[in-house]
C-alpha cells in the first residue's frame, strides 16, 4: 500500500473494486444457470483458531455466518470493519448473535496467539483464523480474495494489500451476499436478522 506516487486510498478502492467484480460476475454466473447454482464463493477449509484448536466449514455450518479477510498489523480498514460487525452483532435481538471468522491474509506474522488477542479487542463472535500458508492460500482461492505482500520497509515492516469484502455466507455455507456495513448498523442488524 506504500508504493510511491500512490496513495493508501488507491489501493484499498482497488481491493475493494476487485472483491466487488469477483462477487458480480459469481452472482452473474449463478442467475445464469437459472435456479439454484453451486456457490463460486466459499468452500472447505481447515483453520486454526486462537486457542490453536482447527476449525472447518464443517464446524461452522448450521448456522449463517460472516467471514472477512484481513490482518492484525492493518492500520484502518480491518479494525474499522471489526468494531463495525460488533457493534451490528450487539443489536441483532437477544438471543440472536452472528458468528464472524476474521481470516488473516498475513500468516507470516499473525499466529493463533495473535489472532486471538487482536479479535479480543472487538466482540466473542469473532474468531480469528490462521493456519501455514497453503492453508490461508486455499482458502483465499475459494473465496476469491485478493492479497498480496507489499515491499517490506527498511526496518522490515510491510503492508498486505487485499480485498475488503465482508462474506455473508448461509448455513450451509453458500454464499449470500457481500454483506453492506456502510449503513446505519440498526439496519445492517435488521437484514442479518432476517437470516439468523
Amino acid at each position: 500500500m506504500n508504493s510511491p506516487g500512490v496513495r493508501p486510498t488507491a489501493w484499498i478502492a482497488l481491493a475493494f473494486a476487485i472483491g466487488l467484480a469477483v462477487i458480480a460476475m459469481a452472482a452473474y454466473a449463478a442467475m445464469r444457470g437459472g435456479g439454484a447454482a453451486p456457490s463460486l464463493i466459499g468452500g472447505p477449509f481447515a483453520l486454526t483458531t486462537g486457542d490453536g484448536a482447527t476449525l472447518t466449514d464443517a464446524d461452522v455450518k448450521g448456522k449463517p455466518f460472516l467471514v472477512f479477510f484481513g490482518y492484525t498489523h492493518c492500520p484502518d480498514v480491518c479494525p474499522t470493519t471489526l468494531s463495525q460487525i460488533a457493534d451490528i452483532d450487539k443489536r441483532l435481538p437477544p438471543g440472536k448473535s452472528i458468528r464472524t471468522l476474521f481470516v488473516t491474509v498475513d500468516p507470516e506474522r499473525d499466529t493463533p496467539a495473535v489472532m486471538k488477542d487482536y479479535v479480543s479487542s472487538f466482540d466473542p463472535s469473532i474468531v480469528g483464523l490462521t493456519g501455514d500458508a497453503p492453508a490461508i492460500a486455499k482458502i483465499e482461492k475459494a473465496y476469491r480474495v485478493y492479497a498480496r505482500k507489499e515491499q517490506p520497509t527498511a526496518g522490515g515492516d510491510y503492508a498486505m494489500s487485499h480485498s475488503a469484502v465482508i462474506y455473508l455466507m448461509d448455513a450451509k455455507g453458500r454464499f449470500i451476499e457481500a454483506f453492506n456495513t456502510d449503513r446505519p448498523p440498526e439496519e445492517s442488524a435488521k437484514e442479518l436478522a432476517g437470516y439468523l
